[in-house]
């Protein structure tokens, strides 16, 4: 069983934008970490900018500081965040990462940290039953900016049944 959930920025300013935070709330049952790291990244898009918003008023997104990152992770040469993220799953047992860079999900695999994606959040409520098709929320998140090819989105949607 997760005991925690360490984010990483794209997936929380995509689930933003696209209306979509409540559902990260829903699948994780339990607070989601923000690495330091994370919120500054976050951060440099101003104030006005709603997931720089969402983060300063969701109680259940908790900022915290991540230990040192560990050689082994530092060795992929990811961004601050992705690393930050990582580190905090990976000294955190029962931690997953929910991060979408490609590099860092290999870091991810080859360190055996769970991880899942945006698409893997989707994916998840929708087999939980939180939400009743997957369809329309990949198309706010594809509204939103997150690139998704028709190939992916169609094989995505082919493996719930929709």
């Amino acid at each position: 069983m997760v005991k925690s959930l360490f984010i990483d920025a794209s997936p929380l300013i995509f689930l933003t934008k696209a209306g979509k935070l409540d559902l990260l709330q829903k699948i994780a049952g339990i607070d989601v970490i923000v690495p330091v790291a994370v919120e500054t990244e976050i951060q440099q898009y101003g104030e006005e900018d709603i997931t720089v918003q969402a983060l300063a008023q969701t109680n259940w997104l908790v900022v915290i500081n991540t230990p040192p990152v560990p050689k082994v992770i530092q060795s992929y040469h990811l961004g601050a965040g992705e690393s930050a993220v990582l580190t905090g799953a990976y000294v955190n047992q029962n931690a997953e990462a929910i991060i979408d860079d490609l590099a860092a999900r290999r870091c991810a695999a080859a360190l055996d940290i769970p991880v899942r994606g945006t698409l893997g959040l989707v994916l998840t409520a929708k087999q939980r039953g939180i939400i009743p098709a997957a369809k329309p929320i990949i198309e706010d998140l594809h509204q939103a900016g997150m690139y998704l090819s028709g190939k992916v989105i169609n094989q995505v949607l082919a493996l719930i049944g929709e």
